[in-house]
């Protein structure tokens, strides 16, 4: 390739990566994306679209993004169905009278930020999922949220955008003041650089406060059994918090093709691939504990992958606090897909010097924290 200058230099061509290039191309910038095509997250992960509420600022990157994808999500089927964007909506599960109580703690917080959420008794969330197991408390219901299929989306990102927008298979070697120079020693140009590699955005920039949290995913073989929301347990947040030993949580959702995939599991600091069969063995069982009839369905496939997490569970939206004319759109955990669209406007909003469309000071990589150890 031609030894091109563009105005901003995109690395990693995940969901974080083509949603940020597509807005930087809409916005009348000239932008390369640059990606070796190995396996990340967004190849790894399940595709959930939800509002997460952990804190306010997760809450409205999250929610900002679920109005933009209704409107990509359409967009998307019209043209490519494989991206499969489907408005399904989450159940989470109570399992107890406890649960049911934070249950309505978090109708009001997703209600205060405009999020409609609706509280389900035990026989109303019978009649709406009766395939789970009897004597659960309950649920809350948020219709808004969705699935997409992650790749096929990030793949549309990159070809519908303004002919400004181009896409390179290469590994960067390193990032300079210029650009970055990729693993063959020729040179990209650009007067930008947006590092979006999740994990591997740390052999580029070694300074990012960022560590692993690998997580293990199976997907059944086509049956008539069927659940119509993504079904998550209210104690799967608690799982995100767990920093020792591997933590696993109830999380099951439909797929378009009658099958059934299954999470979710985190071991904090572990970066390896492998499936290890003792985590998926208790992440099966713990399904099948909300889901009896998953005890006789064929898993066809399982793998893992890896989340890029900060100390404080939110992604760094913003420019390198020391590297002049870096970028960066990492961190997002768990929540890359969901929040790409959101974090993308965020980031084209700051490169450019227009009103960003929520506060970008928690989110800013200049906020106060120290690099974790997991």
């Amino acid at each position: 390739m031609p030894h091109r200058h563009t105005d901003v230099l995109v690395i990693g061509g995940g969901i974080v990566g083509a949603a940020c290039a597509h807005e930087l191309a809409l916005a009348g910038l000239s932008v390369h994306v640059v990606d070796a095509r190995l396996a990340g997250a967004t190849q790894a992960g399940m595709g959930h679209l939800v509002a997460m509420d952990d804190n306010a600022a997760e809450l409205a990157l999250s929610s900002a993004s679920l109005d933009i994808w209704r409107d990509w999500g359409a967009r998307m089927n019209a043209t490519d169905p494989s991206c499969a964007y489907t408005g399904c909506g989450t159940m989470w599960i109570a399992a107890n009278d406890e649960e049911m109580a934070e249950a309505e703690r978090k109708r009001i917080r997703l209600q205060d930020c405009g999020v409609p959420a609706t509280l389900l008794n035990a026989r109303q969330l019978a009649d709406a999922e009766p395939v789970l197991r009897p004597g659960l408390a309950g649920a809350l219901r948020v219709p808004g949220d969705g699935l997409i299929y992650a790749p096929g989306a990030a793949r549309w990102l990159l070809t519908h955008a303004p002919p400004a927008l181009s896409f390179e298979a290469a590994q960067v070697q390193r990032i300079d003041a210029q650009g970055a120079i990729l693993t063959d020693g020729s040179r990209r140009y650009a007067n930008a650089v947006v590092l979006a590699a999740g994990m591997q955005a740390t052999q580029l920039c070694a300074d990012l406060p960022l560590y692993p949290k690998k997580g293990h995913l199976a997907i059944t073989d086509r049956y008539p059994f069927a659940i119509r929301h993504q079904l998550v347990e209210l104690g799967y947040m608690a799982s995100t918090q767990q920093r020792e030993g591997a933590a696993v949580a109830f999380n099951v959702q439909p797929r378009p093709t009658g099958q059934l995939l299954i999470g979710s599991s985190r071991q904090v600091g572990e970066a390896g691939t492998a499936v290890e069969p003792a985590v998926l063995s208790r992440m099966l069982k713990r399904a099948i504990d909300y889901l009896p009839g998953l005890s006789s369905h064929n898993i066809i496939r399982t793998w893992t992958g890896v989340r890029a997490a900060t100390p404080d569970g939110l992604p760094l939206i913003g420019p390198h606090p020391a590297h002049e004319a870096l970028w960066l759109a990492v961190g997002h955990e768990g929540l890359g897909v969901t929040t790409a669209p959101a974090t993308a406007r965020l980031l084209t909003a700051l490169m450019t010097g227009t009103t960003p469309p929520l506060d970008p000071a928690p989110l800013a990589a200049t906020r106060p924290f120290h690099k974790a150890a997991p």
